[in-house]
């Protein structure tokens, strides 16, 4: 391979996806979408204060952001909610788009629908962007000169592949059973993506949906990310930390963003993992040819109910916290913007009930000399990073070598099949390192026949193991979280031993049935509950029977409830234990 010169403009700041208008409808009973089209068949004109006359009037489209229909939607809801998850997701059947022509005004659409009795709120998403990272004058941060000389084969350029603190310690989680991601799904959600590179070929599934985006900055992108975590093990060119692990893409190109990442939950099981490569302009965004004020997508409430959808089935699902400099703990982030449901919350701030359940990632510098690079101590908070009590882990935010971007090339320097960096970057490269380490994490559980660790237990685990965030040019008050270790975070999950108790102990009288409670049982411990009496039957035959109920109380808690019934005639003492199999 040989390796081009440096220029300081490699590549152009990318184009994002078109802006989204959504509107929310405050009754999750009407089929507005039904009523709408129904309408526009007829070439009748339901009275303009509605919500279906206003969109027949200006020959608008209202579609269902969840679904292809407002049935298919209901039955998404109702389908989800008979499962273990924690968000009252009825919610969903109140999201719709507006498709609208492309000269109409969204923002004057959007103050019209928000006047409307029927509608909640109203608001224009701006389009998306990856989340690489970008100098305000459109060139990417990279060092000056040449490219450090590299031999055919690029692994020993990726650091991030190694033992703690430089890396996350792959080849370590390569020596156990299931250590490379055997077993387990990726989705990553973005724009575009090379599928013919020649080093992304045995476990890319392609495009699960949306249209794989002609724009190179998407494309090169998306090839870069596949690249940190599938990149194919083989003589030549980069191998991914999780190389095993099938890994599919879903554009958001021609697809609203909930929708594509709807879409990608419904091809995953408990357990997979999702990734979230993208984030927007936020109400600190100035304007103009900047990333500053970019955030994390969650804040949408749209993207919000789509995200807790995903990790209510059990998906693990890393997003990228964003390249804008953000305080997300900042004040502004909890004013509801005008067109905004009355009952949103802040999602950076988890203890408001309305927690993604994501794991959110930061860019921190990697260790001086990187590819020949230094951008500050190793650990530390890279400045376009943002940053908060709401970011559970980071990754490499430079200097990371991957597949695309054609700063080293093969024989022929225009076959893009054949292109690769040193200098990927951004929260944009720092997510794949945490998702394929989720995912090595997650085939070593399968290997070992243990349960799969769920969103919360995940998060938890990424921040109490890992190599710590140091300080730099930032201080650590500025959290980004750790650096994953996945030997610190295999020892966590294979250490836990089952352990038994008596939760509580009660007294029914003659025939009586009562109802205990216990509540805030971490949902990743797998609990078997008896309830036994605590002296004989007189005449030896059955003195109790008992029923569990469960149900989520938020993000990552259970609680049980349970039911006795006394079936003698005399009263009987119980007492109810508990055995903690697995966690």
């Amino acid at each position: 391979m040989a390796t081009k010169k440096s220029t300081k403009k490699a590549v152009d700041s990318p184009s994002g996806s078109p802006p989204e208008l959504i509107v929310v409808s405050k009754s999750v009973e009407t089929p507005h979408a039904m009523e709408a089209m129904e309408a526009a068949k007829a070439k009748s004109k339901p009275p303009q204060n509605t919500l279906a006359g206003f969109v027949v009037g200006q020959k608008l489209q209202l579609v269902p952001l969840f679904g292809d229909t407002d049935e298919e939607v209901a039955d998404i809801v109702s389908k989800s909610s008979a499962l273990e998850g924690e968000n009252d997701l009825s919610k969903m059947r109140q999201f719709y788009k507006v498709e609208a022509a492309s000269d109409e005004n969204l923002e004057d659409l959007a103050a019209s629908l928000n006047k409307l009795d029927e509608v909640e709120g109203a608001y224009v998403k701006p389009g998306c962007m990856p989340p690489v990272y970008f100098e305000d004058d459109g060139t990417a941060e990279m060092p000056e000169g040449d490219d450090v000389p590299i031999s055919q084969n690029l692994t020993n350029n990726q650091g991030y592949l190694n033992a703690a603190p430089q890396g996350v310690d792959a080849r370590y989680a390569w020596t156990l059973p299931g250590g490379r991601g055997n077993g387990v799904n990726i989705i990553d959600i973005e724009g575009g993506w090379n599928f013919s590179h020649e080093d992304l070929r045995t476990n890319v599934g392609g495009l699960l949906g949306g249209t794989n985006s002609i724009d190179p900055q998407w494309r090169e992108h998306g090839t870069a990310v596949f690249g940190e975590m599938t990149g194919d093990r083989n003589s030549f060119g980069v191998t991914g930390i999780s190389p095993s692990a099938h890994v599919r893409a879903n554009s958001i190109i021609g697809v609203a963003t909930a929708t594509a990442i709807r879409r990608a939950a419904d091809n995953l099981s408990v357990g997979d993992v999702m990734l979230i490569e993208l984030h927007r302009p936020g109400p600190n965004y100035p304007g103009g040819d900047t990333q500053m004020g970019f955030i994390a997508i969650e804040w949408w409430p749209d993207d919000l109910a789509a995200l807790q959808y995903a990790t209510n089935k059990g998906i693990i699902v890393v997003e990228a916290a964003g390249n804008g400099s953000q305080n997300l703990d900042a004040a502004v982030y909890n004013t509801r913007p005008s067109g905004f449901p009355s009952n949103w919350r802040n999602p950076f701030r988890r203890s408001t009930g309305h927690d993604s359940g994501c794991v959110l990632v930061g860019a921190g510098a990697p260790p001086p000399g990187t590819n020949g690079g230094n951008w500050g101590a190793d650990r530390s908070r890279l400045g376009f990073s943002n940053y908060g009590s709401c970011l559970d882990a980071q990754g490499w935010g430079q200097g990371v070598t991957t597949c695309g971007y054609g700063r080293i090339t093969g024989s022929n320097p225009n076959n893009k099949n054949e292109w690769y960096t040193h200098f990927f970057n951004g929260t944009s490269s720092a997510s794949p390192i945490v998702t394929s380490t989720v995912a090595c994490l997650q085939g070593i559980q399968k290997a070992a026949g243990r349960a799969l660790l769920t969103p919360s237990r995940m998060r938890q685990l990424l921040r109490t193991t890992g190599s710590p965030q140091q300080p730099g040019a930032n201080p650590v008050s500025q959290r980004i979280g750790n650096r994953p270790n996945l030997r610190a975070l295999v020892a966590a999950t294979a250490s836990r031993r089952p352990w038994c108790g008596v939760q509580f102990t009660g007294s029914l009288p003659q025939g009586a049935t009562r109802k205990w409670f216990t509540h805030s049982w971490p949902d990743h411990w797998h609990v078997i509950w008896t309830v036994v009496p605590t002296a004989p039957a007189i005449d030896g035959s059955a003195q109790i029977e008992f029923k569990v109920k469960t149900t989520r109380q938020n993000f990552g808690l259970i609680k049980y409830f349970i039911e006795i019934k006394n079936l003698k005639n005399y009263p009987v003492s119980v007492e109810a234990r508990y055995c903690v199999i697995a966690s």
